[in-house]
């Protein structure tokens, strides 16, 4: 499915390159891992082949799509109860898809504007922006501090 090299999303770590593929032998069973280094970080996460796929790992997007979606996509209403609004966000981030990721991101800075943030939504939003900018950084071959601008730009576009 995915070979060394390959530029891949794990849901809720972010984008990475896979570094290795390596058999384990886990309670009597032979199983192979993908070796992930996540660029934003430096974490090293080993995922099990067979429940890569069930698991969310995919293809980072292409370059233009990644452009598309942090200029198109749009704050969403949220509840006002924190509780929920925190449920409904982290299923969207699980998700592992870059829209509902970006989403997630500018309904939070949104709210954050009018509204302060629980410590909770901070950390969650602090998450949602390392996702977003470590496939900003592997889709658009730059560094943290330009991907960064490339996101704040989407942000002021469409807020």
């Amino acid at each position: 499915m995915f070979s060394i090299g390959d530029r891949v999303v794990y849901p809720m770590y972010g984008a990475g390159v896979i570094e290795g593929i390596e058999d384990r032998v886990i309670d009597g069973k032979n199983l192979t891992y993908y070796v992930l280094n996540i660029s934003v970080g430096n974490l090293k996460i080993m995922v099990s082949k067979d429940k890569a796929e069930k698991g969310g790992l995919r293809e980072i997007c292409a370059a233009d799509e990644v452009r598309s979606i942090v200029n198109e996509a749009k704050p969403i209403k949220m509840s006002d109860n924190w509780n929920i609004r925190y449920k409904d966000n982290m299923e969207k981030l699980k998700t592992g898809d870059l829209f509902k990721i970006m989403e997630v991101f500018k309904t939070l800075i949104l709210r954050e504007r009018s509204k302060s943030l629980s410590s909770v939504e901070k950390k969650l939003m602090g998450t949602a922006k390392q996702i977003i900018l470590s496939e900003i950084i592997l889709s658009q071959n730059v560094d943290k501090p330009d991907a960064e601008e490339l996101l704040m730009n989407g942000i002021a576009v469409s807020l």
